[in-house]
């Protein structure tokens, strides 16, 4: 062996000895950079903004405590409770004054009480009632005030409580009862014995304040599958007002257009001939079942995934997240649903609150229960029935999830594991960008990435994706698609006046979507005015030749004074330009403002002549701007929903000929629109051409876009290699990107809350 080869062995020990120190060096320092890893929990503002926190679970279990052991009264735990027991309905957070925490956040002020919200049913009292509680401090309460009258005025009554799980299963095992007198007829009409139809309650409940008397539809129930689609053509009314339960009856019955006395009427007329009976099939498969979402085909290659290459780019802490120059504040009302505070942008605060208010299904059709329903969500739970998302078709696979805990109907706090997500999302389309070709040559652009925090409510039959997304440009989107299964009718007579036909005996009901939204902005600061700006055309003399006229638009700049002239009817004009204005001005003079932009295409609203207008008033107004007050927190009412002919919130009071120049405001935000049911909503409701919302623009609060920051931006001129890193970084995915994501395992425990207790949404 002669030198060379000597050396050239040497050598290669020596640069194979050199890799496996490498490797062994870098062993176990932290993932590869495909590799899914977890946000870094960064608190960079000393746990402030756990003063919005949501209640933890042993928070609830120690308010719970201090009311069995206080209140004087016997409590039953609500899962069990009849109607003329007392109980614990819910216990949510009671978030501080507003003044108090901006005392907290911005200056010197102490960091307010922890406190909690307690609803409470008495029905084993002479009056009953329904009572709230604050309670506090957490976490060690000691002390309680009844803040029913402050609230509301007076006290509630108890007719105007949420109907419970426990009175569900009575009335489900009351109509139960009342079926079995009609055998013959259920055998013929549905080849049931009763006992195997699904029952799917309808609101509000009457005609009149002190009413409780509800229409239950039925439906063909084949498990696995979504019953909405196969009503057999029968309903019943239920009176369940009396607090016995004994006392309750099943007031009327109707079939296939026709109005019966009892299930009783009902066989007398079916075994006389006297009742027209459209025989049903039952089907003998899940898969053959109207609706069936169990796939028809294998599956196929998966799509794409998204992935970050070096791991997450926004940090979570506590309830908290910042992003690139965003700081969000996240919670879960049980009744509400999502609610974020104390929104900052680059440090600044640019919301004090953003949050859902109400969601609104308002159904027409010519049987008893779809004509007279209109359900107001937040009575059933729009944060309570927000469930576990499933990863990788909810939200992208390498999310961050969030576990909410509530405690409703119960005196034990529940869990719904990773039922909010939080993400960046590549929108797959540029901020913005210029090509240029002229002068000289270069490329400028800003991939279009925006954090998204989402949660997703099933209520009864549909499914509402509730998403807030927070933009490079200062934007803020706030976004909800439709989807889940649409309601139906039995098909009868000129259901078609009322929808379109989508099965062999099932009619699509028409129905109005109504969101609504408290967003109460502070552009640069709590005084703020509503100024409008939009287009007109004034007919001037050609300057140059005075020959000939010409039609200049021009820009016509209001400022609105008062509540009056700020709330927008719903279906109006409204300016093109509507903007919260600071006092303060941008570099060029202009006031620092934020545009209100509506995506929108709601129908009509409730007639206001309807005696039931009142409790759903802020539906009139697609935008309503009103100076913030305390006892003004929120637009409607979880107590509207069964009394809606005496409403404890009657939003439209709250316009009443105030000031709103230089006020701290909030603007109430009506989005929504008309579903006439198709045949292409079977299965399901598509979330596409489903979903409307509306944004907050930055307009002059910056001196210039503020995403000319951002570290995505990509420049690079003719003269330049574009397949240079150092040049352009999109050239550089091939090494920092091209690789298979090693995902986190697949968990889903959707299901652990969930019993076979009757809920609203069926029983």
């Amino acid at each position: 062996m002669n030198v060379k080869t000597v050396l050239i062995l040497l050598v290669l020990a020596l640069a194979t000895i050199f890799a496996l120190v490498c490797v062994l060096l870098t062993r176990g320092k932290g993932p590869s950079a495909c590799q899914h890893q977890p946000p870094e929990q960064e608190d960079t503002d000393g746990g402030q903004s756990l003063v919005f926190a949501d209640l933890s679970p042993e928070e609830m279990v120690q308010v719970v405590q201090y009311l069995q052991g206080n209140l004087g009264v016997r409590l039953v735990d609500a899962s069990r409770a009849k109607p003329s027991d007392n109980c614990i309905a819910s216990i949510d957070v009671q978030v501080p004054a507003k003044a108090e925490v901006l005392r907290f956040l911005d200056g010197a002020g102490a960091r307010p009480p922890r406190e909690a919200l307690a609803v409470l049913y008495f029905g084993n009292q002479p009056e009953p009632n329904v009572t709230e509680y604050v309670v506090g401090p957490l976490p060690t309460p000691a002390y309680h005030r009844d803040v029913t009258v402050r609230r509301y005025g007076g006290p509630l009554p108890y007719h105007r409580r949420p109907v419970t799980g426990r009175e569900y299963a009575d009335i489900n095992a009351l109509v139960r009862q009342e079926l079995r007198k009609a055998p013959r007829f259920l055998a013929a009409c549905c080849q049931s014995d009763g006992t195997d139809l699904a029952i799917l309650t309808t609101a509000p409940r009457g005609f009149q304040s002190g009413d409780r008397a509800t229409w239950f539809v039925l439906f063909q129930n084949t498990p696995g599958t979504g019953y909405y689609l196969s009503p057999v053509g029968l309903e019943v009314l239920v009176e369940h007002r009396d607090l016995h339960v004994s006392h309750w009856q099943l007031r009327q019955v109707f079939y296939n257009g026709r109005y019966l006395a009892s299930t009783q009427d009902l066989e007398d007329a079916f075994v006389t001939g006297m009742l027209e009976v459209i025989r049903l099939e039952k089907p003998q498969e899940a898969e053959a079942v109207l609706g069936s979402m169990r796939p028809r085909q294998e599956p196929a290659s998966p799509g794409p995934l998204q992935y970050e290459p070096r791991g997450p780019r926004y940090s979570v802490k506590d309830n908290r997240v910042t992003f690139q120059g965003w700081s969000v504040t996240f919670g879960m009302n049980p009744n509400s649903g999502p609610r974020l505070f104390d929104i900052r942008y680059r440090g600044k605060r640019i919301i004090y609150e953003l949050s859902l208010q109400e969601a609104l299904a308002l159904y027409g059709s010519n049987c008893p229960g779809g004509m007279s329903t209109r359900y107001l969500d937040g009575s059933f739970g729009i944060g309570r029935f927000a469930y576990e998302l499933v990863r990788g078709l909810d939200c992208p696979y390498t999310a961050t999830y969030v576990d909410r805990h509530y405690l409703v109907e119960s005196e034990t706090p529940k869990t719904n594991q990773n039922s909010l997500c939080i993400f960046e999302h590549d929108a797959a389309i540029p901020l913005r960008r210029h090509f240029s070709d002229s002068q000289s040559l270069y490329f400028g652009g800003l991939r279009r990435g925006v954090l998204v925090i989402r949660t997703i409510s099933t209520l009864i039959n549909y499914d509402y994706i509730w998403d807030f997304m927070f933009h490079g440009s200062g934007a803020v989107e706030v976004r909800v698609h439709a989807t889940g299964y649409i309601s139906s009718s039995f098909l009868h007579g000129r259901g078609t006046d009322y929808g379109n036909r989508v099965g062999p005996h099932t009619l699509g009901t028409m129905h109005l979507h109504h969101i609504h939204y408290k967003v109460d902005l502070d552009v640069d600061g709590q005084l703020n005015s509503l100024e409008t700006q939009d287009m007109e055309y004034e007919v001037v003399q050609d300057p140059w030749s005075k020959q000939s006229t010409l039609e200049r638009p021009y820009l016509r700049r209001t400022r609105l004074q008062t509540e009056e002239e700020a709330a927008f009817p719903l279906n109006a004009p409204l300016p093109r330009y509507l903007c919260f204005a600071s006092p303060n001005p941008n570099r060029w003079g202009h006031r620092r403002s934020y545009r209100i932009q509506i995506t929108s295409s709601a129908g009509e609203h409730l007639p206001v002549s309807s005696p039931m207008e009142r409790a759903i008033s802020w539906g009139r107004y697609q935008l309503a701007v009103t100076r913030r007050k305390e006892e003004e927190p929120s637009s409607t009412s979880i107590y509207n929903q069964n009394d809606p002919w005496t409403p404890t919130v009657a939003f439209a009071d709250f316009i009443n000929n105030e000031t709103i120049t230089n006020e701290d405001l909030v603007a109430w935000i009506s989005v929504g629109f008309l579903h006439v049911p198709h045949a292409e909503d079977v299965p399901n409701t598509v979330t596409v051409g489903n979903s409307v919302g509306f944004l907050l623009r930055p307009y002059n609060y910056f001196d210039e876009d503020p995403s000319v920051d951002s570290p995505d931006g990509v420049y690079f001129s003719g003269e330049q290699d574009s397949g240079v890193c150092g040049t352009n970084p999109l050239s550089c995915l091939s090494s920092t990107a091209a690789c298979v994501p090693q995902l986190p395992p697949f968990h889903y425990r959707g299901f652990l809350n969930l019993t076979l207790a009757p809920l609203p949404g069926g029983l």
